[in-house]
This record gives C-alpha cells, sequence and structure tokens, in this order.
C-alpha cells in the first residue's frame, strides 16, 4: 500500500476508451485482497449494442448514466458476478469491464473463495474468477471506487509494458470492434486471441 495511492475520482471522468487503457496496471483492492489489473474491456453506451446501457435506463443500468468512478456489479450467467468501472460524464454511459488482475495480496484468501488449488496465475484471470477471489458482490453495485470498502490505486512509480488490442469476448453485437486491452504477453491473462492495429482499431469504431 506504501508504493500505491488512491485516485480521484477525476481520474474516471474520461471518455471509456482512455480509462480501459489506463486503468491496466492500477491495483483493485477489497478488503485484505488486492491484485493488479492486466485486462480491460471498454463498453461505449448508447452506441454500442453490446453494452447494457444500449437498452437504456434501467434498473440494473441505472448506475453507468450517473457520475463516473462507480462500480457497475451485475450477475451473468445466473451465477457469475461481473465488475465494471463507470466512465465519461454523467449521462454518459460508458463503462469498462475489468477482466483479469494478477493476484498481490490476500491469495489465501482468494484460494479459499475460489476453492483453487492451481497456481496463482489461474486465481483471477477471468471477470467471474476475480470478483470470487476478491469477494466483489452486488452488494457493492454503485459504490464510489476512489475511497470506501473498494477502491482502486495506482503505483507511485508506474509499471512498464506494452498494451495489446482485440476484439471483446463472448459477445453477439459489435464482436468486431477492438475494445479489449491487455498488458501484453501478462501470464494472468484470461484469453490471448490476435492483436488488431491502431489502424483497424480507428477503422471499425463509430465516428
Amino acid at each position: 500500500m506504501r508504493d500505491t495511492e488512491p485516485v480521484e475520482l477525476s481520474f474516471f471522468e474520461r471518455p471509456a476508451i482512455d480509462l480501459a487503457v489506463d486503468l491496466l496496471g492500477c491495483v483493485l483492492v477489497h478488503g485484505n485482497t488486492a491484485g493488479m489489473l492486466v485486462e480491460t474491456e471498454a463498453y461505449l453506451g448508447l452506441d454500442d449494442l453490446a453494452a447494457h446501457a444500449s437498452r437504456g435506463i434501467t434498473e440494473r443500468t441505472r448506475v453507468l448514466f450517473g457520475p463516473p468512478g462507480r462500480a457497475y456489479v451485475y450477475l451473468i450467467y445466473g451465477m457469475h458476478e461481473c465488475l465494471n468501472v463507470v466512465a465519461d460524464r454523467y449521462g454518459e454511459p460508458g463503462c469498462i469491464l475489468i477482466r483479469a488482475l494478477e493476484p498481490l495480496r490476500g491469495l489465501s484468501e482468494m484460494r479459499e473463495r475460489r476453492k483453487w488449488l492451481g497456481p496463482p496465475v489461474g486465481l483471477a484471470n477471468g471477470p467471474g474468477k476475480l470478483t470470487e477471489a476478491l469477494g466483489i458482490t452486488r452488494k457493492l453495485y454503485g459504490q464510489r471506487l476512489d475511497r470506501g470498502p473498494l477502491t482502486i490505486r495506482r503505483w507511485r512509480k508506474k509499471p512498464v509494458f506494452e498494451v495489446a488490442v482485440t476484439p471483446r469476448i463472448g459477445i453477439r453485437e459489435c464482436v468486431d470492434w477492438p475494445l479489449r486491452f491487455t498488458w501484453a504477453g501478462h501470464a494472468c491473462l484470461s484469453k490471448r486471441p490476435g492483436t488488431v492495429s491502431s489502424g483497424e482499431l480507428a477503422g471499425v469504431l463509430p465516428g
């Protein structure tokens, strides 16, 4: 904790793509457990049919349309909870799905929650795995991420790494949009599909 510092709410006040990249290498802390973010996916709001926000404001999505820097936690497949970070600005429902992290603290607690006997790299290498490992549930829906029980911190000396870009995983709409960002080659990634170039990135996104 001495080597990191909490982010301010202003850190989240930017387009989802920019925030998705800058979240890589940050540290997610919940209770006695913590891990470094190595894989994120951006969701762009109303024009992104893969985004929950594209269906408008509902009881589930209302936090996405509010101020940035909040947690959007939801259930998928009736069994896995996923953590998203609300981005952009009030009324602009961009968000970032946290897909994988490198465990840093509380590994024994993470193992117990997941009943995991394998290597540490498999503890949190997926969106459902990491929430289970860190004990993140829908009770944290709407939680501020700059303070409180669930926080995002950044290193005082940021690690150096390359960022790889690929299409998002496990969606049925806008499947070719390259909005998955990873710490290139990291052992804790969920999957390793091929990357795309910056030119391809600009060519397929709206606007």
